[in-house]
């Protein structure tokens, strides 16, 4: 028996060791892997090894130096980024998937789960009418979106953009408020990040929809073609929805794209309480979700729907390459598959994004929704509202606690206040960088209407209303400590 064939009947037995040291790394009573007096990189940070050290050593390395100096990210009490720790069921599928599938090609359980997830996601949001593809995260979901938006505008000027490329300016109305990955995407699709225009917000961080109209009667007017609306389902600063379908409606009006970003915010509409702000999204053009975020998928999975996914494949399409085409037999349109037709590719999502070479995501969305249902999915999110709106009430009534704005999603942003500082900016974010180093209830900051807030953002499937209560509970001790109100 070769060596690779004795090490793979192994699997399970090194599987296991993994396993448990996985679940005593999510006891999450492990020391800070930041903090300067831990030693760990001396162990890892070695020169090329000329000669390995088997499975079993490097197994121990993983349990012993690796594992236990992990990211704090996955800590029920982190906050800070829109991004979290897999769920079980996630962290099973995507094990499941690297060993049995690691490609999403051709005819077998694994593809057909990409498909079927993508439906579930559209049946539980409300996009029945699109069809999806999966990427690595937002980033590409939204430069998909905007790929599609931008052979969509130039086909109706009689130009196939993906095939010739672009001929003339064209403009992206979004906010400050949108992610910066819409400027990117722009400077990616070969249109500039200055095609990207900021459109006027309120107070709140939405969209102006006046302001938008004015926007495009002013480049039309100057010969710039518009490309495409940015409305935000959930914006990552805030937490705010615009007004979807006052801009939807614009959009048809105008015969522009309209794209909402959800990669954060999607699932909000799962909370029967605030379902109502997302009316609009019928009309979008493309939708983005990443599950991510507030699904409980590991890291590396994004949705990007469109409801004509053709256009996805004329902006994006690679050129034939005979070791893949002639290596498979593939079934024309609706025609039913064969029994025996293994070795057609199935749907090419390969041709609707960027990724020729792509892990099977479908399955770690299928586990996630198999496991707790959509009503699972709608009580976490409507625990996280809770824990941001908690806060919110608290800061509202604390006399050294100030709300900088109500919740809409499950972002809070406060901020402590006292009569003893004049610099409350620079107070926070020292109250920030001392949560930061205690590791144990971690937000991030941002700037709403030119205060410095601190800025908690609920997503995490381990974190209870508990880590909210003893969020608010840190900054009031450091904040009493830093100022002198103690």
């Amino acid at each position: 028996m070769s060596k690779d064939l004795a090490e793979s009947g192994r699997l399970q037995t090194l599987l296991s060791r993994l396993g448990a040291g996985l679940d005593e790394y999510l006891k999450f009573k492990h020391p800070d892997a930041l903090h300067p007096g831990y030693h760990w990189r001396q162990y890892l940070d070695i020169p090329l090894p000329k000669q390995g050290i088997g499975i079993d050593a490097v197994t121990d390395e993983l349990l012993q130096h690796v594992i236990p100096n992990g990211s704090a990210v996955p800590r029920p009490g982190f906050t800070s980024f829109i991004t979290t720790g897999g769920t079980t069921a996630a962290i099973l599928a995507a094990t499941a998937a690297s060993v049995a599938a690691p490609q999403r090609y051709t005819l077998m359980a694994f593809n057909l789960l990409e498909e079927l997830s993508l439906q579930w996601l559209a049946d539980m949001f409300g996009l029945q009418s699109m069809k999806g593809v999966y990427s690595s995260g937002g980033s590409v979901a939204n430069l998909l979106a905007l790929g599609a938006a931008r052979q969509f505008a130039f086909e109706q000027q009689g130009r196939d953009p993906g095939l010739d490329g672009v001929d003339r300016p064209v403009r992206i109305y979004a906010t400050e408020e949108a992610h910066h990955t819409v400027q990117r995407s722009a400077g990616v699709l070969g249109l500039g990040r200055h095609a990207v225009f900021a459109v006027a917000c309120d107070t709140e961080g939405r969209m102006l929809p006046d302001a938008l109209r004015h926007a495009i009667a002013k480049d039309r007017q100057a010969g710039i073609l518009p490309m495409a609306i940015v409305g935000n389902a959930g914006t990552t600063n805030r937490g705010e929805i615009d007004p979807l379908r006052a801009l939807g409606e614009i959009a048809k009006e105008e015969n522009i794209w309209f794209h909402v970003d959800g990669a954060y915010g999607l699932p909000g509409m799962l909370d029967e309480r605030i379902r109502h702000l997302y009316q609009g999204l019928e009309l979008a053009d493309s939708v983005i979700t990443d599950p991510h975020k507030w699904l409980g998928a590991s890291v590396g999975v994004a949705a990007t729907f469109v409801r004509d996914r053709e256009l996805l494949k004329r902006a994006f399409m690679q050129e034939p390459a005979h070791y893949l085409e002639g290596s498979v037999e593939s079934v024309e349109g609706d025609a039913p598959v064969p029994e025996h037709s293994l070795n057609d590719f199935g749907i090419p999502y390969f041709d609707y994004g960027v990724e020729l070479s792509s892990p099977s995501r479908g399955v770690v969305v299928w586990a996630l929704i198999r496991e707790i249902g959509v009503s699972g999915m709608a009580e976490r999110i409507r625990r996280h509202n809770d824990m941001a709106s908690k806060i919110a009430q608290v800061a509202s009534e604390h006399p050294h606690l100030e709300l900088l704005q109500k919740p809409t999603l499950s972002i809070c942003c406060f901020r402590y206040v006292s009569d003893k500082v004049t610099d409350l900016d620079g107070l926070n974010r020292r109250i920030h960088r001392q949560l930061l180093q205690e590791n144990k209830n971690m937000p991030s900051t941002t700037i709403v209407n030119g205060k410095l807030a601190i800025r908690p953002c609920f997503v995490g499937a381990r974190t209870e209303m508990s880590h909210a209560d003893a969020l608010v509970e840190d900054v009031l001790r450091i904040g009493a400590e830093l100022s002198g109100s103690a």
